[in-house]
């Protein structure tokens, strides 16, 4: 029954050619395919079935070649296990020495689309009512093949071979080559991609590796594979951590790893749910502990992926990652966390999710997209949430102790709750997190007066002046970085421009980051470009230079926050202005709750050192007066010592 199960929700459809030829000729083929979709997975689009209708008629003419057994398999919609996607068309054989062979085809519809510079493998092009970036055709079809190749063990044990490719039937490439300019070489190279009026060319390539059929069997014995993960991921992901200095832990992230895997270990071998909750402030190592969950969890052979709503965190720990290598098959270990709304229970033994504060139930557009707390849980046996309460940053950000706490408790899940305190970012400053706690407002702490000095806190003049700076200080390590509140707009004509001054503050100057990078935090230019909350929550540089605008300011005594003067690009407080009509004084608490905790999750992104420029005049004196409190204090116990020898 528990095998059934899997075949179903994985074959959509399946056939031989020549079944499938005939199916098409008398123009059933599309009800044929729709009638076991619905069954499995509900209603789709109705461009989603003229995709269907489109594509096979074309599909029909490349397998309408007597060379090409009649006896193939054929799938169309094949579902990856623990995933959403869907592989449009495979082809199931043997090649010419008698080795099992299947072909993977990305279909598309499209017409045109555009490269795009700066973020490997991604092109721009009209999908959904609208230009969005997405990624390069061969590398879906690569992608779904690597899953496939990590994940299942029939495809390792029994050495059977894929080769994806991508088939863009209405796609004139003389008109618009930009899908096959070089900066795509390297995944056309693993994923070849066919266009109009290539019918022949995918031919031969279908013909290469499919001689002989199989009468389906490859694809059954595909679906009845278990799904965990392979030697040859394993072994690639054990060179690139190995002496990786990014990812070494120490003190409490090692007795915090160690209680993860212990939990993981015992879930895989008894199915029981557990949740781990590892909360821990600025720089306490989360990320840390979560790349290496990640890695040796997948080398215990367990399904496992790293997790976070905020995209760019991923792409920065990829790149880190490999380092230098041209390493693709990382790319699928690393997942938003809208991913697992539709996922079946347990569909990974492990998730391990990072900045879990971050987690939501609506997106930035006020689109709702399911508790993704809760669907974290259903889908893993083992679930991992790597926290700080203090770093919500939007309206939407529902991340919290608590409420984690609530939903293991709705799926009976043993959860445990452990904290880190040691602190490796503000040069171990645990004295500056509560000062900045105080001096913000946040909360009173025992730190109203001093913190380490060790740590280079400054108070800026000018803007200007943090700039150069920071400069200076980036020419070091290249690890250096300008970051602001989201007070000004991010023109969308612009946002490719990195010489346009978004950020004009008197003889100050600067673009936002560009448009087109999800690795502003360690490009080698993007010193040039100021930063926001979203291009850096979860990162770290040596020493930080923040910008805060006017959405924070200082009045009779009090640090206080004005949601009006955030920009209007500025999606973090989308609706905030009909609540504050509606509930003005819940308003005005999520406001200042969201804006401080940017501003000090902004300020606790250097390692050594923050240096602060505050456009409101009130709010820059009182940063000054508290700063020199401190310098005050420290000079009168040193001449206090003096006197004393």
């Amino acid at each position: 029954v528990i095998l059934f199960r899997i075949v179903v929700k994985m074959l959509v459809y399946d056939s031989t050619k020549k079944d499938f030829l005939n199916s098409v000729y008398h123009d059933t083929i599309t009800d044929e395919i729709y009638d076991k979709y619905i069954l499995y997975f509900g209603k789709t689009s109705d461009s989603h079935i003229d995709s269907w209708q489109n594509s096979m008629q074309f599909m029909y003419k490349v397998l309408n070649d007597e060379t090409i057994p009649d006896d193939a398999g054929i799938a169309i919609e094949f579902n990856i296990p623990t995933t959403a996607k869907k592989i449009d068309f495979i082809i199931s054989g043997f090649t010419p020495d008698n080795q099992e062979s299947v072909i993977i085809i990305e279909l598309k519809q499209w017409q045109k689309c555009k490269k795009v510079v700066g973020k490997e493998d991604i092109v721009r092009t009209f999908v959904g009512k609208r230009e969005r970036e997405v990624a390069h055709p061969s590398y879906q079809a690569w992608s779904y093949a690597s899953l496939l190749e990590n994940f299942n063990t029939s495809i390792e044990e029994d050495h059977i071979s894929l080769y994806p490719c991508a088939y863009l039937h209405n796609y004139d490439i003389q008109k618009y080559p930009d899908v096959i300019d070089p900066i795509y070489e390297d995944i056309l190279d693993k994923a070849p991609l066919y266009s109009k009026g290539e019918i022949d060319e995918l031919k031969e390539f279908i013909k290469k590796y499919v001689k002989y059929g199989d009468n389906k069997e490859i694809l059954y014995k595909i679906e009845a594979g278990k799904i965990k993960p392979s030697q040859r991921l394993q072994d690639v992901l054990a060179s690139m951590l190995k002496g990786n200095k990014h990812f070494i832990m120490i003190d409490e992230q090692k007795v915090a790893y160690e209680y993860a895997v212990d939990i993981a270990r015992k879930s895989y071998i008894d199915d029981k749910k557990r949740v781990l909750i590892v909360e821990g402030g600025p720089g306490t190592g989360k990320s840390v502990i979560a790349i290496n969950l990640l890695v040796d969890l997948i080398n215990d052979d367990m399904n496992t992926r790293y997790v976070t709503r905020n995209r760019t965190p991923r792409m920065v720990f990829k790149k880190e990652l490999r380092g230098d290598m041209k390493v693709k098959d990382i790319d699928n270990l690393f997942m938003g966390s809208m991913k697992f709304n539709n996922a079946n229970e347990n569909d990974f033994e492990v998730l391990v999710v990072d900045e879990a504060h971050r987690l939501n139930e609506k997106n930035l557009y006020n689109m709702n997209t399911g508790n993704q707390i809760k669907s974290i849980i259903n889908a893993a046996k083992t679930s991992i949430f790597l926290i700080d309460d203090k770093q919500k940053v939007t309206i939407y950000d529902i991340g919290n102790v608590d409420l984690i706490k609530e939903f293991a408790k709705e799926f009976n899940a043993e959860c445990e709750h452990i904290k880190l305190k040691s602190q490796f970012r503000c040069n171990g400053s645990n004295g500056y997190l509560l000062w900045l706690d105080d001096l913000l407002q946040i909360e009173d702490t025992a730190h109203f007066n001093g913190f380490d000095y060790e740590f280079d806190f400054r108070v800026m003049d000018t803007a200007v002046e943090l700039q150069n700076v920071i400069f200076q200080k980036n020419k070091e390590n290249h690890k250096s970085r300008i970051v602001a509140g989201y007070c000004w707009d991010w023109l969308k004509e612009e946002r490719e421009n990195t010489f346009y001054p978004d950020i004009i503050i008197d003889d100050f100057a600067m673009s936002w980051n560009l448009g087109n990078t999800d690795t502003w935090a360690i490009d080698e230019n993007s010193v040039n470009e100021v930063g926001s909350i979203h291009t850096c929550q979860g990162l770290e540089f040596d020493y930080v230079g923040v910008i805060i605008g006017k959405d924070l300011k200082y009045r009779n005594g009090k640090v206080i926050t004005d949601f009006n003067e955030r920009s209007k690009d500025d999606k973090t407080l989308w609706g905030i202005k009909k609540m504050s009509k509606e509930n003005p004084e819940k308003a005005t608490q999520i406001a200042d709750e969201v804006i401080k905790n940017t501003y000090r999750t902004l300020m606790t992104r250097g390692m050594k050192g923050c240096y602060v420029y505050c456009v409101d005049e009130e709010l820059q004196k009182y940063f000054k007066e508290r700063l020199n409190s401190i310098k005050l204090i420290k000079n009168g116990l040193i001449n206090e010592i003096n006197n004393m020898q």
